[in-house]
């Protein structure tokens, strides 16, 4: 998990890119995850694409089916991670999605293979952190972070749970909702990220609906980290394996906003 500590730790909040693995086809993936860390994203989620993908909105669900109609699988999406870490060795990558995929040969294998091929964290979206020994459990004996979530409606009696066997850093979901379809609002997430951080030494990113520099550098001045997806896949989806180079551009507006943000005062 060292590369995500010091992901956290360059003295500016982290910018977290996601894409779909194999949209608009395996071959395609790795040369747009290059565009990422070309323009300076500092953290890497890699989607495993799935035929129900219950918390994302139309961006990642059109990008979901246009991967598994190219045949992505999982030894795809591994093999696209272990490249990736051969290209990258110092670039955290998170593999996101569902727990079928995950487990359907069993949460020792899926953790084994993740950390063989250089995975550093995993977020699993509809395991439960009570849950947790379905996956979690078999991720930290690799060395693997457990990635959690916490949402808007995460009170504080259930946020111990969620934070109970966290690990790389706390992924705020900042609406209630699916993706890329709103943004709450600055004060609100400022509140929450405060709330979020006076119970875990975690880094707090934050994600949902955030498409703009000016969106991302509001949310830096208050979180650890940014994460933006849709805009991304959105993206990717207008100029399929083209799209390294409009990629890197939209990185590098984002990249530029969140270095230069201000935090807010404590």
């Amino acid at each position: 998990m060292t590369r995500l500590s010091d992901a956290f730790a360059q003295g500016h909040p982290a910018l977290v890119a996601f894409v779909t693995a194999g949209d608009p086809s395996p071959a395609a993936t790795p040369a747009i995850l290059d565009a990422l860390v070309e323009g300076g994203a500092d953290v890497i989620e890699l989607g495993m694409p799935f035929t129900d993908p219950m918390a994302d909105g139309p961006a990642i669900q059109a990008a979901n089916i246009r991967s598994l109609a190219a045949g992505t699988t999982t030894a795809d999406i591994l093999s696209i991670a272990a490249g990736f870490r051969r290209r990258h060795p110092h670039v955290p990558l998170v593999l996101m999605g569902y727990a079928n995929p995950m487990i359907r040969r069993g949460a020792t294998w899926f953790a084994e293979e993740a950390a063989r091929a250089g995975v550093d964290g995993v977020i699993c979206v509809d395991v439960p952190p009570e849950e947790d020994d379905a996956l979690g459990l078999s991720l930290r004996e690799q060395g693997v972070a457990s990635i959690r979530l916490a949402t808007p409606t995460t009170d504080v009696h259930r946020l111990p749970a969620v934070l109970e066997g966290a690990g790389g850093f706390l992924y705020y979901v900042s609406v209630a909702g699916i993706t890329g379809l709103q943004q709450a609002s600055a004060g609100t997430i400022e509140a929450a990220v405060a709330r979020l951080k006076a119970a875990t030494d975690l880094p707090v990113a934050v994600g949902f609906g955030i498409r703009t520099p000016d969106q991302a550098a509001a949310v830096a001045r208050v979180a650890d980290g940014v994460v933006v997806g849709s805009a991304i896949v959105d993206l990717v989806a207008a100029h399929g394996a083209d799209a390294p180079t409009p990629v890197a551009a939209y990185i590098q507006s984002l990249s530029a906003a969140v270095r230069s943000a201000r935090k807010v005062p404590a």
